[in-house]
């Protein structure tokens, strides 16, 4: 046996110099365009609009997208590091990048037609906002327990039904829904489309008014007699479930990077006050226990990011990933509350004051135990892997 020799194999955190070029601009894009707009962005509970072209100027509509179809030509492993940079400074702009990336243009990538992929790809790419439209009023946890309805009318569909929490709402040109077309068939019923705002019967509905990410919209988006296209089908009737799940274990490393984002730039905001900040006459960095409690958090920023990392890199290899986004996204979801908590409580008072930053990354870390599921249904992922492995190993 011929041993691959340790220098070929580069570590995790290491990045190619395409890659940490790309890092180096979205950072540097994040501090000069995010940065100015976070707090009036907060404040109105509402996303500029003006940032989206220049999202797509710098290639991050698509990230991943082939060049030949209007995208950057990237990596999936890019899109991590695109959303962990922009969560260091707004967590709002880095969800709409997020589900562009991993929730809309992943399924159109994986699941369309030739002709669906140039028709939508290159809109996507260039700047026209995606919406993954699973949730409704009655499905959450149980996802597939759909309501809306898809009934095949000549060479068309027809949705009738009601989506809800659905990121990007207020923005989105394009959505992926998802909607069965036979209840009796359970999961088997369920298929999915694209759906164009323009389509006539498409309504968005109420926005929600939240603890964090408050600039992100999150709407119900609602369907009365809406008649998309046969074209418009994504994979094949009855297999949207399918489509959902592959999609969803995509969506999950890049939530991920979410919180290794939000955790990171409540972090860095706290090691600077604690080096400036005195209490009894001397600095709060340098008492033991305030070290004791940084070096923690920073053991565990680090422990995820090698977790969501090592997630983004098996997916662009083409190996088996569920378990470990899973994995990812359980861990550093519930590291992101642990990190922003201590963070609030380092700045004592003043944590708790929205003129100081962390308390926006506290409430903004709160979601990422909720959404594209719940740490239970990671854990509950994450169990059933195990069990039919019956092992734990590499």
């Amino acid at each position: 046996m011929t041993a691959t020799p340790v220098s070929s194999v580069p570590p995790l955190t290491i990045l190619t110099e395409d890659e940490a070029m790309f890092r180096d601009a979205v950072r540097s894009f994040a501090e000069s365009e995010v940065r100015p707009q976070v707090e009036s962005m907060e404040r109105a509970g509402a996303f500029n609009r003006d940032l989206i072209p220049k999202f797509a100027e710098l290639g991050l509509m698509g990230i991943d997208v082939d060049m030949d179809l209007g995208g950057a030509g990237g990596t999936f492993f890019m899109v991590v590091l695109a959303v962990e940079e922009l969560s260091a400074i707004d967590a709002s702009t880095a969800i709409l990048v997020d589900v562009q990336n991993t929730l809309v243009n992943q399924p159109i990538n994986d699941w369309g037609t030739d002709e669906v992929k140039r028709r939508y790809l290159p809109k996507l790419a260039g700047g026209a906002v995606g919406a993954y439209a699973l949730t409704e009023p009655s499905s959450g946890s149980d996802a597939f327990a759909l309501s809306t309805r898809a009934e095949p009318d000549g060479d068309d569909w027809v949705l009738n039904g009601t989506k809800m929490w659905i990121t990007n709402g207020a923005e989105a040109d394009i959505f992926v829904v998802f909607a069965t077309v036979d209840p009796s068939a359970g999961y088997k019923g369920i298929t999915a489309f694209i759906v164009e705002r323009e389509f006539d019967g498409l309504r968005v509905g109420k926005k929600e008014d939240k603890l964090g990410i408050r600039a992100s919209s999150t709407t119900e988006v609602l369907f009365e007699n809406c008649r998309v296209p046969g074209a418009n089908l994504l994979g094949e009737v009855g297999k949207g479930y399918k489509v959902a799940i592959e999609t969803l274990n995509i969506g999950r490393i890049g939530i991920g990077a979410q919180m290794l984002g939000i955790a990171r730039g409540a972090l860095n905001a706290a090691l600077k006050y604690v080096q400036e900040r005195k209490q009894f006459g001397t600095r709060i960095a340098d008492f033991q226990g305030v070290q004791f409690q940084l070096a923690q958090a920073a053991t565990e920023l680090e422990a995820a990011r090698l977790m969501v990392y090592n997630a983004a890199r098996l997916r662009d290899a083409g190996k088996p990933f569920a378990k470990q986004s899973a994995m990812a996204k359980l861990y550093s979801s519930q590291m992101a509350e642990r990190v922003t908590s201590l963070c609030v409580e380092l700045f004592g008072g003043y944590g708790y004051s929205k003129e100081y930053p962390v308390e926006k990354f506290y409430r903004d870390a709160k979601i990422g135990t909720i959404y594209e599921g719940t740490s239970n249904m990671q854990l509950n992922t994450i169990a059933k892997a195990l069990l039919r492995e019956g092992e734990v190993g590499l």
